[in-house]
This record gives structure tokens, C-alpha cells and sequence, in this order.
């Protein structure tokens, strides 16, 4: 595994670990996801994804077909919440992390695919 691929997978990982931990702890959190349309047990749900997909991405250092899915997992958020922004009609600057973090996500979760069937750790 490349040391590029590994700095872009941690930073990601911390990332989303600071947002999930944002997403039971921040008022203004609660505020943007009423702003969003979406209720509190959404709000718990997504953070907890979010902390799931940060340990996966951190697993997938070690694990590839873990980082795969976790990587996987969070492109597939990270598409939802473009929409999200999309619906309530945000404009580019507020949509544009979302779209970064799909992609980047996306990258991320086909190397640890091409980790995981090539048997490289």
C-alpha cells in the first residue's frame, strides 16, 4: 500500500470521526440538520455511520475489504448529502465537500479494492 494512499485514508478518517463526534455533540449540528429537513434520530444515525466509517477506513490500513466497504459506505453518504443540498437548493461552496468527499471516497474504496483482489496488504 502506497504511503500517499495511507495519509489520504487517515486524513479522511479524521475527518469523519470529527464530524460523526459533531453530529451527537454540536448544537449548531442539530441546527444544520433541521436546516436539512432531517430529525434528530437521523442526525444520531448519520453520526454514527460516520464513526463506523472512520474505523473501517483505519481497519482498511489492515484489512483492505474492511476499508473497501467503509470507503464505499461513506461515497454512498457523501452522495446522499449532495442531494440533500440539492433539495434545499444550497449552492455551490456549501455543496461542494460533499461531492470532494465522494470522490475522494470513491478513490479511496477502488485501491482498497485493488488491495484486497490482488492480496496486498
Amino acid at each position: 500500500m502506497s504511503t500517499f494512499l495511507q495519509i489520504i485514508v487517515v486524513f479522511d478518517a479524521i475527518f469523519f470521526l470529527i464530524y460523526g463526534l459533531q453530529c451527537f455533540i454540536s448544537p449548531a449540528m442539530a441546527l444544520e440538520f433541521k436546516r436539512f429537513g432531517l430529525s434528530d434520530s437521523q442526525r444520531q444515525l448519520t453520526g454514527a455511520l460516520q464513526l463506523s466509517g472512520s474505523a473501517g477506513l483505519v481497519t482498511g490500513l489492515f484489512i483492505p475489504v474492511i476499508g473497501t466497504m467503509a470507503s464505499g459506505g461513506l461515497a454512498m453518504m457523501m452522495l446522499v448529502a449532495f442531494l440533500v443540498r440539492m433539495k434545499i437548493r444550497d449552492g455551490f461552496w456549501e455543496s461542494a465537500p460533499s461531492i470532494l468527499f465522494l470522490a475522494l471516497n470513491g478513490w479511496i474504496s477502488w485501491n482498497f479494492y485493488a488491495l484486497f483482489v490482488s492480496g496486498i496488504k
